[in-house]
Order: C-alpha cells, then structure tokens, then sequence
C-alpha cells in the first residue's frame, strides 16, 4: 500500500487514513489529546504522509503512523503544561453482560476507578498501559511507538502495575476500616 501512495496513488493514502484514523484518535484520547485528539490526528497524518519517503518498507504503518500520533500527543500535553492531569476518556472496558444492573454498576465503579489509578501514573508508566493494555499493541509495537526500548517496555509496565495494585487496594483497606 505504502508502495502505491509513494507512486503517486492518493486513494490508496485514502484507504491508510479510513483504516488507522479510529485508531490514532483512541489513541490520541489516551495519550491525553482529550477533546484535541481530532486535530493531533489531522497532523500525524499530514506528518506521515511528508514523511512517507523515510518509511521503512517491512515496517509496520500501524507503529510508524502510531509513534507519529504518539510525539503530536506528546508535543500537545506539554505545550499546555498540563503533564499531570491529561484525559483518559476513549477507553471503553468491557460491559458486564448478564444484564444484571447491581454487577453493571460494580463494574462501571470498578472500571471508573481503574482509570483515575491510570491517571495517576506517571506519564511514561501511563503511556506503556494505554498502549499495551488500552491499545492491545505488542511490546515492540509500543516500544516503537513510544520511542524506547523493549526492556523500557517491560520495566514499566512493571513499575505501572505495582503503582496500581497499591491505588487499588487503597480504596479497599479504607473500607475495611470503616
């Protein structure tokens, strides 16, 4: 595909845009674009599309265009200084299914807690669980996305699940005590 945009076929562009634009955008919103993830796409797009000469051919488009999202995220959260409280608002956990509205509010409060213990990580930790968790990419796909090596990947997500196994628990121990 990226073959037949460089050879001057803009359709075929058309067709990458229609196929990753969801993507970009969930993971703009994740990343902390918020209600600017819209425009962080549109420019990942235009970046990519300038930069389609420099693509390596086996690589992957999604990771390459993803990494792109990923910087314009980045740039964005730290022009408006505002690293610590960006917004986790497209990801979508999975509905109980049972129709039984006592568990869908379990799972809508647990859910909802889960995302404030995501929020609070620290950026780096956040990103590596937006992308491996969130995104459902691989660890090398979010390593290239974000820019770090695979043992970054990995010491992070570590580091990431610790910080929210400890976030998590607090809310359950101030109840016991209660």
């Amino acid at each position: 595909m990226v073959a037949r945009i460089r050879d001057g076929d803009s359709a075929a562009y058309g067709t990458l845009v229609d196929r990753y634009t969801a993507l970009a955008h969930r993971t703009a919103c994740l990343l902390g674009a918020g209600h600017e993830a819209e425009d962080v796409v549109q420019e990942a797009f235009v970046k990519a599309f300038r930069a389609l000469p420099s693509f390596r051919g086996g690589a992957s488009f999604r990771a390459w265009l993803l990494r792109i999202v990923a910087n314009e995220t980045h740039n964005l959260v730290r022009s408006r200084r505002r690293r610590a409280a960006t917004e986790l608002r497209a990801a979508s956990l999975a509905p109980v299914g049972d129709g039984d509205p006592a568990a869908q509010a379990l799972s809508d409060a647990a859910g909802a807690a889960l995302l404030d213990a995501v929020r609070a990580l620290p950026e780096k930790n956040r990103a590596v669980v937006v992308c491996r968790y969130f995104l459902d990419l691989t660890e090398g796909e979010t390593a290239e996305v974000l820019g770090c090596p695979r043992g970054s990947v990995k010491s992070r997500a570590h580091r990431a699940f610790a910080r929210l196994r400890e976030l998590l628990a607090e809310p359950a121990k101030e109840a016991v005590g209660d």
